[in-house]
Formats: C-alpha cells, sequence, structure tokens
C-alpha cells in the first residue's frame, strides 16, 4: 500500500515524509498572521503615538489589504515560474524586512507606506504554497492539506492576539514588530535549505513515497484538457484562459464574500470589543481570540469533508457543499452577533460566522490546485486578489458605515447578504473542467 499524509494500517511507526513539508507551510501560515494580526492588537497604543483618528487607522488596516490584493497575480505567476522554494523565501524575508520597519513610522503617512508594502510583501505567501500543494501533495490529501495550512493562520490570530497584548505591554509596539521580524527571517533560511519545487528533486525523500506523490498529484484528467503546457505557458493563453473562465470569476466573487467577514475579525472585531463593552485590551483579545479558534476547526472540518466526499467519487460535490455550508454559517453567525448584547455571546456567534467562513477555504483553494494544476499559483493568486479587495473594502467599510449611520447594524447587513450571494456563485463554479479548457 502506497504511502499516506495520515497513519495507515501498514506504516503504523513512520510518518510520510511530505509531512514536514506540510508542517513547515502550516507554521508559515502562523506566521504569516501573527504579523498581520499584530496590527490590531496594537492599535490601541499607535492611534495614540501616532494620534491617529478611527477612520486613519481604517486607512492603515486597508493600506495593508490593498498592497496585499495588488500583488496576488503577480506574486502567483511568480512562484508558478521560479517555484515556491525561492520565491517563498524571497517573500518571508522581504515582509519580515517591513514588519521590521512598521517599528519605525512615525506619522500617518509613514505608517500607510510602510503597511502598504508590508501587504505587498505577504501577497504571493499562499500562492506560493499552493503551487507547493500542487507538486507535492496527491489529490486525494488536497482538501485537508489546505485546510490544515489555513487553520495555521487562524491559530496564529488566536494566539497572536492575547500574547501580543502582553508583549506590547511588557516592551512596547516597536520593538513587538523587530521581534517578529527575526522570526520571519529564520524561517525563510530553513525553508530555502531544505524545500524542493519537486519531490524528484529531494534527496532526503524515499523512491516509493516520491514515485507515490508524482503518480498521485493529478490522478484524474478531464477529457476537456487539450491545451499543451507549452501553449498555457504563453502569457497571452493564460491570461485569456483566466479571464474566460466563469469558474475563476466565481472564485473571486465568493471569495470577495469570505475576505470581507473574515478580515473583520482581524481588524475591527477586537477594537469594536473595547468600545462597545468597554473591555481592557487584554479582556477584547481573549474573546477576539475564541472565533480564530473555531476558524481553524472549520478549516479542519472542510479539509476532512472535501476529502470524504472526493474520495466518493463525488468531485464536484466535494468541492461546492462544504463551502456552501460554511456561507450559511456565517450568515447566522454574522447577525447573531450583530445583536448579541454581552461579549461573550458577541464573540460565540462570531466564533460561528468564522468557523463558516473558514469552511469555505479548503474547496476555495483546492478548486483553484484542481483548475490551474502547474499554474495554481497564478490561478489562486487572482482568486485571493478579489478575496483581500474584500479586506480592503472592510476596512474602510466598518468605520464609514459606523460614523455614518450611528450604528454598526449597516455593516453586519452587507455582510450577511454578501455571504447568501457566494452560496448561489458556487453553483456556478466546475472544478471538473481543468483551465486549459476553460473558455
Amino acid at each position: 500500500m502506497a504511502p499516506h499524509l495520515v497513519f495507515v494500517r501498514d506504516f503504523p511507526m513512520s510518518i510520510p515524509k511530505r509531512s514536514f513539508i506540510v508542517l513547515a507551510t502550516f507554521f508559515l501560515s502562523v506566521l504569516l498572521y501573527v504579523d498581520r494580526v499584530c496590527i490590531s492588537a496594537a492599535k490601541g497604543p499607535i492611534s495614540t503615538d501616532l494620534e491617529l483618528s478611527e477612520t486613519q487607522m481604517g486607512w492603515v488596516f486597508s493600506a495593508f489589504a490593498l498592497g496585499y490584493a495588488l500583488l496576488q497575480t503577480p506574486s502567483g505567476w511568480l512562484a508558478d515560474r521560479l517555484g515556491p522554494r525561492r520565491v517563498l523565501a524571497m517573500i518571508v524575508a522581504t515582509w519580515s524586512v517591513f514588519t521590521g520597519l512598521t517599528a519605525f513610522a512615525s506619522n500617518l503617512t509613514s505608517m500607510m507606506i510602510v503597511r502598504f508594502l508590508f501587504g505587498a510583501g505577504e501577497a504571493g505567501a499562499f500562492p506560493g504554497m499552493s503551487r507547493a500543494v500542487y507538486a507535492w501533495i496527491p489529490m486525494n490529501e488536497r482538501g485537508l492539506v489546505q485546510g490544515i495550512n489555513f487553520s495555521g493562520s487562524r491559530i496564529g490570530a488566536a494566539v497572536t492576539l492575547p500574547l501580543i497584548s502582553l508583549l506590547i505591554t511588557g516592551i512596547g509596539w516597536r520593538p513587538t514588530f523587530l521581534v517578529l521580524m527575526v522570526v520571519g527571517f529564520v524561517w525563510s533560511i530553513l525553508w530555502f535549505l531544505f524545500f524542493r519545487d519537486d519531490p524528484i528533486d529531494a534527496g532526503w525523500l524515499s523512491h516509493q513515497e516520491r514515485d507515490f506523490i508524482v503518480t498521485n498529484r493529478q490522478s484524474r484528467i478531464t477529457k476537456q484538457d487539450a491545451f499543451t503546457a507549452s501553449e498555457l505557458t504563453s502569457k497571452k493563453s493564460l491570461f485569456n484562459s483566466i479571464v474566460g473562465s466563469k469558474t475563476v470569476w466565481a472564485l473571486c466573487g465568493q471569495y470577495f464574500a469570505s475576505n470581507f467577514v473574515f478580515f473583520f475579525g482581524l481588524t475591527w472585531f477586537f477594537p469594536q470589543l473595547v468600545n462597545r463593552y468597554g473591555l481592557s485590551g487584554l479582556e477584547a483579545s481573549l474573546f477576539a481570540a475564541i472565533p480564530m479558534l473555531f476558524g481553524a476547526i472549520g478549516n479542519w472540518t472542510a479539509g476532512w469533508w472535501v476529502d470524504r466526499l472526493y474520495k466518493s467519487n463525488q468531485w464536484k460535490l466535494s468541492r461546492r457543499l462544504p463551502a456552501m455550508t460554511g456561507f450559511f454559517f456565517a450568515t447566522v453567525g454574522i447577525l447573531g452577533s450583530a445583536y448579541a448584547t454581552t461579549p461573550l455571546t458577541s464573540s460565540l456567534w462570531f466564533s460561528l460566522c468564522i468557523f463558516g467562513a473558514d469552511m469555505t477555504i479548503s474547496p476555495s483553494w483546492s478548486t483553484c490546485v484542481d483548475i490551474g494544476k502547474s499554474n495554481s499559483g497564478v490561478v489562486s493568486g487572482t482568486m485571493n486578489m478579489a478575496g483581500n479587495i474584500g479586506s480592503f473594502v472592510t476596512s474602510l467599510a466598518f468605520p464609514y458605515l459606523l460614523a455614518w449611520t450611528g450604528s454598526p447594524l449597516p455593516f453586519f447587513y452587507v455582510a450577511a447578504a454578501l455571504n447568501l450571494a457566494a452560496i448561489a456563485l458556487w453553483m456556478a463554479i466546475e472544478p471538473t473542467v481543468a483551465l486549459e479548457a476553460a473558455k
């Protein structure tokens, strides 16, 4: 029996070595969101030191999201062409530099510039991981691996909020960003030393496992796969394939909705708990961390469900059903949180929302790998660009809607409507039709 990602009866004492690749990308996902959510935990002292208003902090949050969104597709294309080994090492080192430079921001303009460049530096992380998943992970393990990777970001955010709050209290917000910079440099060096773009080049991998990976990376090739790899390598044909694919457009639309909800959890959920219920920073960080843990559970749940449905020969349903179920939960949760009367009930309702929103992640990225194959970096980057335009809109929509209406409710209504629209969009997504054949 071929080796699997999890323990199996024939290999009770061994772990497939591709599991270490998954562990590395999991920790990358943790680091990605530790660095990202730190700005939310540090909002209080930053806005005080730099004399920034709520709407100005909204622009600081949105500067990251804009930089992150704009560089998604180019960095995904770069990962496809240069390979995730060099690209991910370069990306982590770059964003770590701008994490450190955040400590030297002195006003709104400098903070927006450094956060924009930080976002641009982070942009290729998940598309690069997606390309690594295509090369290293067999089809029937893809959903779980995507779920594990994205759960790292949620665990990172959950752990960060209270720990970063304590660290900021102990050493200040500026030294905290410098500490995170050093951690990023360490990951970048280790990844470059040990990872290889293709398992064929990994001398530390057994022949048996190498052959199993190569044979099962994309076990089902659809009859519509008419274009050759050389034809799709052309920038023009690749661009035309993406623009002409209704699946890519639908993926972008539903991911906009998913990120619109989730980025609120990374940015404004924490400070609005402080303002709404009169909590201290540490108290609010604990309530804000709970939804992130539920997000990790949502990733694991959907990842398991995606693979289980796929193994029962329901490829299309394995992507659609978990995502549509997730958006339903997100709709219910965001509305429940809007009308909560205590910080605990607000946190629990929002936990249901994030659990549902994160159920959409594994099927979304698995579909990008399904239809993109060796171009999965640029396809997932395109989807993630659209999603982070949603993040950009969220950063500004919440403070401005609050200022215009005097109530947070309009924002929650908009989020609920986007989630419902995303359910319908999934009916237009065809994961079994490769991008080469999509016109």
